[in-house]
C-alpha cells in the first residue's frame, strides 16, 4: 500500500486553470509575433503590433516577454526540447554520433519548411537576433551534450558526448545557413544526411 501511495504522489500533476490559460496566452502571442515578423520583418513591428494581434495590452505582453527578441527564441524552444525528447529515444545500440543525426532526421521531418527559411532569414539579418541565436547554439550544445552524456559509461565516453555535442551542433548552424541561402531547394532530410556524410569523411 504504501508503495503505491508513493508511485502517485510522484506523478505531476496537471495544470491549473490559470496555469493553463497563461500558456494559452503565451502561445497566442508567440503565434501572432511570429506571423507578424514573417510578414513585415522583425524591425517593422513593433510590440503594440504584436499586443493587439494576440488581443492583449502592451503591459500583458511583459508578463510572458521581456522583449520581441526572447518571442523570436521561445518559438523555437519547442524544436529544442523534440530534438532532445529524440535523443533519449535513440537506441543504446547506436554510436552517438548516428543518435544525434537519426534525433536530428526525425526532427526536421516536422518542419515547415518555408516557415523555417524565413526564420533563418530573420535572424540572419538582424544583428541582435544573431548574438541571441549564437547563445541559443550553446545553451542546445550543452543540453545535447547531456542527453548523450547519459549513454556514457565512463569518462572517455563523456567526452565523446560533448565532442559530438559541439560537432553536431555546428552541423546545425551551418547546414541551416546553406539551406537559407539556397532558398531551401535540397529537402532537409537530405542536408542533414549530405552533413554528416561529411562530418564522417573528415573523421575517417
Amino acid at each position: 500500500m504504501a508503495k503505491q501511495k508513493a508511485g502517485k504522489a510522484a506523478l505531476p500533476a496537471a495544470p491549473g486553470l490559470r496555469q493553463r490559460k497563461r500558456q494559452q496566452t503565451r502561445e497566442r502571442l508567440t503565434q501572432a509575433a511570429m506571423a507578424l515578423f514573417l510578414e513585415r520583418g522583425f524591425e517593422a513591428t513593433t510590440l503594440d503590433d504584436i499586443a493587439a494581434a494576440a488581443d492583449v495590452s502592451r503591459r500583458s505582453f511583459f508578463h510572458y516577454f521581456a522583449s520581441k527578441e526572447d518571442v523570436v527564441f521561445a518559438w523555437q524552444e519547442g524544436s529544442t526540447a523534440a530534438l532532445i525528447a529524440a535523443v533519449a529515444a535513440r537506441p543504446a545500440s547506436e554510436s552517438m554520433l548516428a543518435a544525434a543525426e537519426n534525433a536530428i532526421l526525425a526532427t526536421v521531418r516536422q518542419l515547415k519548411p518555408g516557415e523555417a527559411i524565413a526564420m533563418a532569414r530573420l535572424k540572419r539579418d538582424n544583428p541582435a537576433l544573431q548574438a541571441r541565436d549564437q547563445v541559443k547554439y550553446e545553451k542546445l550544445e550543452r543540453a545535447l551534450a547531456e542527453a548523450l552524456g547519459k549513454r556514457a559509461d565512463h569518462e572517455t565516453e563523456e567526452l565523446q558526448a560533448r565532442l559530438v555535442a559541439m560537432i553536431t551542433t555546428g552541423a546545425m548552424r551551418i547546414g541551416a545557413e546553406f539551406w537559407a541561402d539556397d532558398g531551401g531547394c535540397e529537402k532537409p532530410e537530405a542536408l542533414v544526411k549530405r552533413t554528416f556524410a561529411a562530418i564522417r569523411a573528415i573523421l575517417d
